[in-house]
Parts: C-alpha cells; structure tokens; sequence
C-alpha cells in the first residue's frame, strides 16, 4: 500500500499501520510518570518533614551534628537535581553508575529511578513550603496539648499542607508526562521514541509528530481534568453542620458561604 499524498491521507495511513506503536509509546510514558511521580512523592515528602524538623537547644551535641549533616546532605540532593536538566541526570546516572560503580542497571529501572529522584527533589520544596504555610499557632497548639513532633506533623500539619500542595503535584505528573521523552537518550521506549522509528520509515515526521502532540495534549488534559476533580472533593461541600456537644453553648446549623455569582447578579 503506498502513502497517500493528502495530510490527512498519511495520518490515518500511520495510524492504522502504527497505531499499536504509538499506544505502547503512550502506554510506557504514563507508566513512567505516574509511577515516577507517585515516588518522587513519598521522596519529597520524607526530605521535606526533614528539612522542617525544628532544632532544640536541648539537644545534645551529637544530635545536633547529626541532624545538620542530614539536612545538608538533603539540600545538596535537592539543589543538584533541581539545577540540572533531567536529559543530563540521565546519561549521567544511567552511564555513569556502570563507569564508576560498575552497576548496569536496566533501562526500565533507569527509567523509574531517574524520574521519582528528579521528581523528589522538585517535591521536596514543595512540602517545606507547604509546611511553612501553615499557621505557626497550629504546632504550637499541638505541643500544648502533648503532642509530639511526630504526631503533630502526621494529625495536624501534613492533612492541611496536602491540601495546599495538591496543585504542585497535579503540576509535577504533567511535567514528568511530557518530560519523559528526554529518557529515550538513554534507551527508552517511550511514546517521543516510538514516534521517531514510525515518522523514519516513510520520512513523515510532521504528521507523525502532529499524532504525536495530540496524544501527549489528550494525557495532560485528562490527567489535569481528574486532579481538579479531586481537589474539589478534598475541598469538601460548601455547607456543612457547626456540631459541638456542649449543649449550653449549642451552634449547630446550617453554613452556606456565598455564591460570587449571587453578589455579581445583585
């Protein structure tokens, strides 16, 4: 069958010659990046709560060194990764582990590994400034009912800063969807990869790509659309009930904050 000569002629002709390529590129991508992402998160979270951990002067000499050496080694990693391309990150720690290291690792495992590490160091940021959002009264409310530093991180702080990092996140799954065609430096198969073995056999890269950029567009716009749909369910209804069980001082009723469309109509 020879090529059309149409635009539109050649997209349905890839399409139906390259269609399973183009959904196993596409298949990979999101692997790599929700998985990536998802890491990348428990990453930055843990550095994160470091990074925030509060200094006593009660604590003895070697705690203190040993808390400043952590954090320092952490605000390395963080600065590293975030200061260099990912396309740099992965020649180098993809080659550069089996020179010095003589580790060979897989590209699959490469793939995962360099995205979450990248991912953790953006991540990371995000939680300590996430924790630093939230109302100093709030920890110190905790410590004066007992709590310790751990408890008040997992009960108190951490529920509201998700919350408030919910965006970033949403944000980092769609950077690493988009950025993980830079891993095909290294080998992976990826949909960008993909894309360019299909657009070499019969030299149509313009309609190759233009299939290309609507697929990764369709991924982010769904991706985007889902997590804006959870924000609003983590945000919760509009109304809600004031309950207390002190019966002399009852206020439980009905709250409705107002609609921005209502005082715009009056």
């Amino acid at each position: 069958m020879s090529l059309p000569s149409d635009f539109f002629g050649r997209i349905v002709f890839i399409l139906q010659n390259y269609g399973p390529s183009f959904l196993a590129g596409a298949g990979k991508t999101m692997a790599i990046a929700v998985l990536g992402t998802l890491i990348g998160c428990v990453i930055g979270f843990a550095v994160g709560i470091i990074q925030t951990t509060p200094e006593s002067k009660q604590d003895n000499l070697l705690k203190k060194v040993l808390v400043k050496g952590i954090k320092f080694i952490l605000n390395v990693y963080v600065e590293v990764f975030r200061g260099t391309p990912m396309m740099v990150q992965a020649m180098f720690i993809f080659y550069g582990s089996s020179a010095l290291f003589g580790i060979n690792m897989s590209i699959v495992f490469a793939s995962y590994f360099i995205v979450s590490i990248n991912t953790g160091a953006y991540m990371a940021e995000t939680v300590r400034g996430g924790i630093l959002s939230i109302d100093p009264g709030q920890t110190e409310g905790a410590k004066a009912i007992g709590m310790t530093h751990y408890q008040t991180m997992l009960n108190v702080i951490m529920p509201q800063a998700l919350r408030n990092i919910m965006p970033q996140i949403g944000n980092n799954l769609i950077i690493n969807i988009k950025d993980t065609c830079v891993l095909s430096v290294i080998g992976v198969v990826e949909l960008f990869y993909a894309t360019k073995g299909v657009a070499g056999a019969y030299y149509t890269y313009f309609e190759a790509f233009t299939i290309t950029m609507v697929i990764y567009f369709v991924l982010t716009f769904t991706c985007s659309r889902i997590l804006r749909h959870w924000e609003k369910k983590m945000d919760g209804p509009d109304s809600y009930d004031l309950a207390t069980t002190d019966t002399l001082a009852y206020t439980s009723g009905m709250v409705k904050f107002p609609d921005p469309k209502e005082k715009e109509g009056k």
